[in-house]
């Protein structure tokens, strides 16, 4: 499903947080009013412990829970959940707008796999991501965990995952001009930390992996490695350097960003679903 441009635009261009989460016990769609009401006090009681979410400033947050029914990929998914808090100072009018100050949403984007062997009352929604302070992310997270006995555990994107990504997304067809396709590598073992950003132009990327591809619509490991082995041939005739002695720790494209430590910035919304169901596969591989 093609999610609504201007329902989810919000989600574009923002550096999110990726976590996976178990199955949900006992959440109820019906009662997201009640829901946000007790997050709120909760982060309000925490607060009253010394746990400041926002240090030297006295906020009022508000919480709100929305379903956002567009971001689903098949029947079975549930419509993901969205998570705002928002702030108004104390000093300030009541006819003032609150000030969004973190977001977290929960998503399945052909989730099946999970949520068909669940037992009844748990709900599959295991891919979180979340953006902003990392405090917020914590009361939130525990909330959740305490009323839904689920667990929150960070989701790390494998070398191997991202040059999946880069090779998935360079072959990606866009109706505008496309920024380069970047690929940063880690150098191990040196007393300094060393870095090596490799560009390469768009439609040089695309050609490569055209070449590459033998059926349209699938991928297989042996055609993402063809096309990194090529990247990394490129690079050492230039360069006499061997990047795949070298860690993969980001890759940029036109459509998405991604870094291995699970922090991942959506940039086009035509792909938007074909991301988060790649997304939801490696939460999936996380709770399995």
């Amino acid at each position: 499903e093609k999610a609504d441009p201007q329902k989810t635009a919000f989600l574009l261009r923002k550096a999110w947080t990726l976590y996976s989460v178990t199955p949900l016990y006992g959440f109820r769609r019906a009662r997201l009013r009640d829901y946000a009401r007790l997050l709120g006090a909760f982060i309000a009681a925490e607060k009253q412990k010394g746990l400041a979410v926002e240090v030297g400033v006295e906020l009022d947050i508000k919480v709100a829970l929305s379903s956002l029914a567009d971001i689903r990929g098949s029947e079975l998914d549930q419509a993901a959940l969205l998570v705002q808090l928002s702030s108004r100072s104390r000093g300030s009018s009541r006819n003032s707008e609150d000030k969004p100050v973190w977001w977290g949403w929960f998503c399945s984007v052909f989730g099946d796999e999970l949520s068909e062997n669940v037992p009844e009352h748990f709900t599959c929604l295991p891919l979180f991501l979340s953006h902003g302070a990392e405090s917020y992310t914590a009361l939130v997270g525990s909330w959740f965990q305490k009323t839904f006995d689920c667990c929150f555990r960070r989701l790390a994107i494998s070398p191997l995952n991202l040059s999946w990504m880069v090779a998935m997304w360079a072959g990606c067809k866009l109706d505008r001009a496309a920024s380069a396709v970047e690929l940063v590598f880690s150098v191990p073992r040196l007393a300094q930390p060393l870095d090596i950003s490799y560009a390469i132009h768009p439609e040089d990327a695309k050609a490569l992996w055209d070449t590459v591809q033998k059926t349209p619509g699938e991928i297989t490991q042996e055609e993402v490695d063809v096309f990194m082995d090529c990247l990394y041939a490129h690079f050492h005739r230039h360069f006499k350097i061997h990047l795949s002695a070298a860690k993969l720790v980001k890759i940029s494209t036109a459509i998405a960003s991604a870094h291995c430590d699970g922090i991942v910035k959506i940039l086009h919304s035509q792909y938007l679903p074909g991301v988060l169901m790649l997304l939801t596969e490696l939460a999936i591989s996380q709770i399995q």
